[in-house]
């Protein structure tokens, strides 16, 4: 059975306390610090998947409030499944499509985006649709903090190098390249693993990562 199709998965997120639910998401800009109960900083993955990276992110780091977004609702089931196992206080979810996300967070509203192993979308018509694209780095953007960062990683070398190609036309920087992060041990230190990252790093795929910044001096630190 493909994930998407789980019978009965959008009732049950629909009656979720750990989901913001739809008609409430207009009122989320500028409310984040509300909706958390406090003003620590608070970071996001778009794409989430079954939340395995998020919910250990928010495990790790109580005092920093985690947002995960995820489209499909029968994907986003498996994260609230993960909550209901085990509640945290600093990690709620949405379940939307990434092209809304400056409808549910505010200018400059948050410090840090995640982009995990993300659709590359191979065909060149659907460029746009892909998160890491100029389209999608102008909507980051809006939302995140002057000095915040963005940290992508995937196993897909084509759609890593189109991701790197887009930086300097959406008018960002690299701070970190690396096209093996598995080898890279600095790195590796507070790396957590998706599903996706333990699966295709046992086959032996290369993981790439870069951590960008808006605008500013090069500073990038590249490693193959």
């Amino acid at each position: 059975m493909r994930l998407r199709n789980v019978t009965g998965c959008r009732e049950v997120i629909a009656a979720s306390r750990y989901v913001i639910q739809e008609e409430r998401q207009p009122d989320c800009p500028g409310n984040w610090k509300e909706i958390f109960g406090n003003d620590r900083p608070v970071h996001i993955e778009i794409g989430m998947g079954k939340g395995r990276f998020i919910h250990t992110m928010a495990k790790e780091h109580p005092r920093i409030n985690y947002v995960g977004i995820e489209k499909y609702s029968a994907v986003l089931l498996r994260a609230v499944q993960k909550m209901e196992q085990e509640e945290l206080p600093n990690l709620k979810f949405l379940r939307m499509d990434a092209e809304e996300i400056t409808k549910v967070f505010g200018p400059g509203e948050v410090d840090r985006i995640y982009l995990n192993f993300s659709d590359p979308w191979p065909k060149d018509r659907h460029a746009k649709r892909r998160l890491p694209s100029r389209e999608f780095l102008a909507r980051y953007a809006v939302i995140l903090k002057k000095d915040g960062r963005l940290e992508f990683k995937t196993d897909n070398r084509e759609l890593f190098d189109f991701a790197v190609g887009e930086l300097a036309p959406a008018g960002w920087t690299a701070e970190v390249i690396t096209y093996d992060l598995h080898g890279d041990a600095e790195l590796m230190k507070e790396n957590v693993m998706t599903e996706y990252e333990e699966k295709f790093s046992a086959m032996g795929n290369p993981i790439c990562k870069y951590i960008i910044f808006r605008g500013g001096p090069n500073r990038c630190t590249s490693t193959v």
